[in-house]
């Protein structure tokens, strides 16, 4: 791959740069991969740094691989990864069957269509296949204008090298969107150089400057290294160079002296070589022979071959046989912008004639070449964006829509046309662009059902307050006028107001209202969403009645969103266990369909009950999991459930420095939202950490306010934390004040049968019981608390051992504590584990120490790896699983067996499951 620089083995004041380059290079090839993100102004050197790291690269004997965004190609799907692809082609070979098939059908050939991060999957197996032979260094060029499928493909594939010999180097220019911005990858600016380094330019690039064109030159490139090469070749004989028409040549912008630099030189070219250049400027992507027969067209005369090297001579390009490549992308954009208005709708229209073959091309030239309206363009675009749309490049499909919608003449299809363009926008949580195309959409043009799919673009974009009253009562309106014709808009409008009531711990005559609106849907008894809607909306008063017709339910297991709804009504509901079971259901099917936003929110939720039913280990990887692919996919809501999901767990691990911080950072996007749950959630977190670290009165205080209507973390789930009030009001004699709370808790647990609500009734009553009468409530909530309720059975344990103790029945009492420690071991709570093993000390039997389990030895991820590995699966199905490389599997798995003291994979599950105490 060879980029453009203007001598890249000789760079000016660009020390600290190369040498990180160089350094990210030797990390590369001792198998420590990265990337990292260069931005600048044009002209700034980013080119010349990129060459010169692939002179380094190759040099080094790496493979070195290149692509340059070309605007025109912008809104070809795919187009930059084929570009960048293309040398790895005979490799396709090694990867798998469905991830060739992935790659080749983005790439246009015919056959079912791969979703987005399949295809990126697949790029990663192919380079760090190729990388595994020979490190690699990949080189991206002015990425402001790669195609969004492409930026989205390689930012995937960017942030999982960590463990490959691959080096990714991308540069995007300043004043433009940057697709790989704001990705997490690490960004490095290129400024401007200093006087010194830009006194050495000037003197290597025109030496014969005199002292007032030199001192001009320095002055107005303002330390841009094209500018100080380019400006001197405007300078006139007899005095300085003029600026823009009537402006002082120190007062027009850098980039526009260039343009208007490379704009004279054009000028001073032939008549066939200026058509050629308009040609490559429309559209650079075409191959020459088709820019060719475009000039021909416009100019109206023949251009040939010959046409190219006055063209060269000048420097405005780079000599090549198949494409025509600018030497500089300023030079295209000062070429297209001189050309008049019907020199432009010429051009086009000779590209929608030579480009009969490519429709996807065709129709981008086609709208570019139109004045005014055309049907049957607006036909095409929406005809391309459904081509577009299962390809993964939503995006493009977006723009096309978009621009259909300014093409037809009928308001009512324009509106159609933006309304559908703001569904796809909000499909990729971009809000800003849904929310602007929404704002064009006229509502007074559509009808029920379109408002309906309105309302729910505006749920996604902008849900604002979750305690809005007025929100609730529209989606409500907008689910009764769609209701008949289309029940699953309605359903889905439903869903949302059902999903705002329990939230946002809405008002019981509005969540009336919503529950009532299910019946006209005529759904059947089992439907899942239904039962969904039901459970969100007044779980009180219809929990008995989902719990009932879930039992009997056979799902779908492979709708992921059919075990969604019901893993939800089943975690509101307080059966975390089936919770749990369902969304790990539609977590592998998400995974396998590669619907990533929805993972997260599976992940998320399904691992807030596997914190209650002492799946710790399992409940933090994927809770780390659900927030980096929230992250990833600009699910931010999901992406604060999923750390008060690590919150919580490090709170219960007496970690509780690091719960506070977690806290924190969740509670910054929830003050404003209104999410009452999560805000419960959080203060729940606070308290457990308090009582961790035996700090009972601010325990209590913090879980009063829970009840406390007024409070902002009021909701109707708090009789889940009861257990944690008891324990507080144990530890401060507060019992009788914990009882007058958790007053109504009794007749609750009478009328719902939920798993959740029935052991923290029979928990509270046994700590909270005089001591003269808590010995059979102890028997009962013991003997109703079995195993799968660990991290509660082994603090009701304490409890009980408390009580013992306080009836001088101490020999009994370690009983209680021995199953508590084991518990608090086989969790990983060695907070919890340590103060249990004084407890028995005090109580006379010394308690061997807890040799640290496999879990702590391992990272996150490391075990997640490590469990999946116990399991039977390979590392290529492992690495599908997690989206990550067979290879860096691997790695990671080379590292995790010295770590456990084993050597093959057969151990694996043997070493995780032990826990010896010494």
């Amino acid at each position: 791959m060879s980029l453009s620089a203007d001598d890249p083995a000789d760079l000016f004041g660009r020390e600290d740069e190369l040498a990180l380059v160089e350094r990210l290079l030797d990390q590369a090839q001792t198998g420590q991969g990265d990337a990292l993100v260069l931005g600048g102004g044009a002209g700034v050197g980013k080119s010349a740094l990129l060459a010169r790291a692939c002179r380094s690269a190759e040099r080094r004997s790496m493979t070195v691989l290149g692509a340059v965004g070309v605007e025109p190609e912008s809104r070809m799907p795919f187009a930059a990864l084929h570009q960048l692809l293309l040398p790895l082609r005979p490799q396709a070979h090694r990867l798998e069957p469905g991830q060739r098939r992935a790659l080749r059908t983005a790439f246009g050939s015919q056959g079912s269509v791969p979703d987005l991060f399949s295809v990126a999957l697949a790029t990663l197996e192919l380079l760090t296949e190729s990388a595994a032979q020979n490190p690699l260094l990949a080189v991206i060029d002015d990425t402001q204008w790669l195609d969004p499928p492409s930026a989205e493909v390689l930012a995937f594939v960017a942030r999982r090298v960590s463990a490959e010999p691959v080096l990714i180097l991308t540069a995007a220019r300043t004043g433009h969107r940057d697709p790989l911005s704001g990705t997490g990858l690490r960004e490095m600016p290129v400024q401007p150089l200093g006087p010194a380094a830009a006194i050495a330019l000037l003197e290597r690039a025109a030496p014969h400057l005199g002292p007032g064109h030199r001192s001009l030159i320095l002055s107005q490139s303002a330390g841009n290294p094209l500018a100080l090469v380019e400006l001197p070749r405007t300078l006139s004989p007899t005095g300085p160079a003029a600026g823009a028409a009537g402006q002082p040549a120190d007062l027009v912008p850098v980039n526009e002296r260039l343009e208007r630099a490379f704009g004279l030189r054009y000028t001073d070219l032939p008549p066939d070589t200026q058509a050629l250049l308009l040609a490559a400027a429309a559209d650079a992507a075409c191959g020459l022979t088709q820019l060719l027969r475009a000039a021909g067209i416009t100019a109206g005369i023949r251009v040939g071959a010959h046409a190219l090297q006055p063209a060269v001579d000048s420097g405005l390009i780079h000599p090549d046989t198949v494409r025509l490549r600018f030497h500089h992308p300023l030079i295209r954009s000062a070429i297209y912008a001189r050309a008049t208005v019907a020199e432009r709708l010429s051009v086009h229209a000779a590209f929608a004639d030579v480009l009969e073959a490519d429709p996807d091309r065709r129709v981008w030239h086609r709208a570019a070449a139109t004045l005014g309206t055309d049907e049957n363009v607006v036909g095409e675009l929406e005809a391309f964006a459904a081509r577009a749309r299962p390809r993964g490049a939503v995006t493009i499909a977006v723009t096309a829509l978009e621009r259909g919608s300014d093409l037809t003449a009928a308001p009512e299809r324009r509106t159609a046309l933006l309304l559908r363009a703001a569904e796809l926008a909000s499909e990729l949580g971009q809000r800003t662009a849904a929310a602007e195309l929404a704002d064009r959409s006229d509502p007074a043009l559509m009808g029920p059902e379109d408002r309906g799919r309105l309302a729910v673009v505006q749920e996604i974009i902008a849900p604002g307050e979750m305690r809005d009253q007025a929100r609730v009562r529209a989606l409500l309106r907008a689910a009764a006028d769609t209701a008949e014709p289309h029940p699953d808009l309605a359903a889905q409008l439903l869903w949302r107001a059902a999903s705002r009531c329990w939230w946002g711990n809405l008002p019981t005559p509005l969540r009336e209202s919503v529950a009532r609106a299910v019946d006209p849907l005529d759904r059947p008894g089992d439907d899942p969403l239904a039962l969904a809607i039901l459970a969100y909306a007044l779980p009180e008063s219809h929990g008995t009645q989902v719990i009932a017709r879930m039992a009997a339910l056979t799902p779908d297991r492979s709708d992921p969103d059919v075990m969604r709804y019901l893993g939800s009504a089943a975690l509101i509901l307080g059966d975390f266990h089936t919770a749990s079971s369902y969304m790990a259901t539609a977590a592998d099917t998400c995974r396998s369909q590669g619907r990533l936003a929805l993972l997260a929110r599976t992940l998320g939720a399904g691992s807030w009950g596997r914190i209650w039913t002492g799946e710790w280990d399992r409940a933090q990887t994927e809770s780390q999991e659900a927030a980096a692919l929230a992250e990833e996919t600009g699910e931010s809501f999901w992406a604060v459930s999923a750390t008060t999901n690590l919150a919580m767990l490090a709170a219960l691990r007496g970690e509780h420095e690091v719960a506070q911080a977690l806290a924190r950072k969740a509670e910054e996007v929830l003050n404003v939202s209104g999410v009452r749950f999560l805000l419960n959630s959080i203060q729940q977190v606070r308290a457990v950490a308090a009582i961790g670290a035996g700090r009972y009165e601010e325990a209590f205080d913090l879980l009063r306010r829970l009840f406390e209507p007024t409070e902002p973390t009021f909701h109707e789930m708090r009789w889940w934390v009861a257990p944690d009030l008891a324990d507080a009001a144990a530890h401060t004699g507060r019992q009788e004040e914990a009882r007058t709370i958790l007053a109504g808790f009794d007749a609750l647990a009478d009328r719902l049968p939920s798993p959740m609500i029935q052991m923290c009734l029979r928990y509270t009553r046994a700590v909270l019981a005089d001591d003269d009468n808590a010995e059979p409530h102890y028997e009962e909530a013991l003997s109703g608390s079995p195993s799968h309720w660990p991290p509660h059975r082994a603090r009701l344990l304490l409890a009980h051992s408390h009580w013992l103790r306080r009836k001088r029945r101490t020999v009994e009492a370690r009983g209680p504590l021995r199953e508590a420690r084991d518990i608090f071991d086989t969790l990983g709570a060695p907070h919890w584990s340590d103060h249990t093993r004084q407890l028995l000390r005090s109580a006379g039997e010394s308690s061997i120490q807890r040799t640290p389990a496999a879990r702590d030895r391992l990272s996150p991820q490391e075990l997640q790896i490590a469990t999946l590995a116990a399991t039977g699966l390979t590392n290529r199905q492992i690495s599908q699983r997690l989206y990550l490389s067979h290879r860096t599997i691997g790695s990671h798995l080379y590292r995790i067996f010295p770590k456990l003291g084993i050597t093959t994979r057969t151990q694996l599950a043997h070493a995780l499951a032990t826990d010896t105490p010494t």
